[in-house]
């Protein structure tokens, strides 16, 4: 059971940044247990299981980020990652879909929902599905405007990929979406009420969810590099 982080969890996360590496990890593996890793795995849990509760009809798988940054892509950091993360998607998203997230870090935390590194194809599918339906995606997102302390995010065109009024193009012109809300670490945190309180929050970011998931299921990955 989720009964809140603590200010340990910040002070583990502080110390981490500037001492990543595997002696002095292993020296405190016990407060990383503790601190962070025991009631980031409880809010993980109790929060799926919430969601499960609300959304009896929806299937949703739930991802864990692990402490480990993956060795081929440590540019010279640490060899464990000074945040953790973890997903709650609705399985008719597919892996490409708009996802519930949370974040913590040394100094703060977030959630929210969002898209993990949408292609393009992905993004265009989304505009595609807006574009055919603009009355109710604009209802979509002033219902979801009001959310106190919530921001979109994401990189926008330089030029706009289009013109459907004020409400929609903050949405409709950015290469990926992501509305969410950061915050200091604070007395929800610390609170086994965070459980409850994201899950209002993604609650009433569900039906938005839906749409999202179902204009873009089937659309393509992001283009890798060779």
């Amino acid at each position: 059971m989720f009964n809140g982080f603590s200010k340990e969890t910040a002070d583990f996360l502080w110390e981490l940044s500037f001492n990543n590496e595997r002696p002095w990890f292993l020296a405190h593996r016990e407060d990383f247990e503790r601190t962070l890793h025991a009631p980031f795995k409880a809010l993980a849990h109790d929060l799926y299981e919430e969601m499960s509760r609300r959304f009896p009809d929806e299937e949703l798988r739930v991802h864990l980020s692990r402490i480990y940054r993956d060795a081929r892509r440590l540019f010279g950091r640490g060899p464990y990652k000074d945040h953790l993360w973890f997903t709650i998607t609705p399985l008719r998203a597919g892996d490409y879909g708009p996802t519930f997230w949370f974040e913590i870090g040394a100094a703060e935390y977030s959630y929210g929902l969002g898209f993990w590194a949408p292609g393009a194809a992905t993004m265009e599918a989304l505009r595609r599905a807006i574009a055919a339906n603009p009355a109710l995606f604009e209802r979509l997102v002033t219902e979801v405007s009001g959310m106190k302390g919530f921001f979109l995010h994401g990189e926008e065109y330089r030029r706009p990929k289009g013109d459907l009024g004020e409400i929609i193009n903050p949405w409709y012109n950015r290469k990926y979406l992501d509305f969410g809300t950061r915050r200091d670490h604070d007395a929800l945190l610390y609170s086994p009420e965070l459980v409850a309180a994201m899950a209002e929050d993604y609650e009433k970011l569900m039906p938005l969810c839906r749409f999202m998931a179902d204009a873009t299921r089937g659309a393509a990955p992001k283009e890798k590099k060779a």
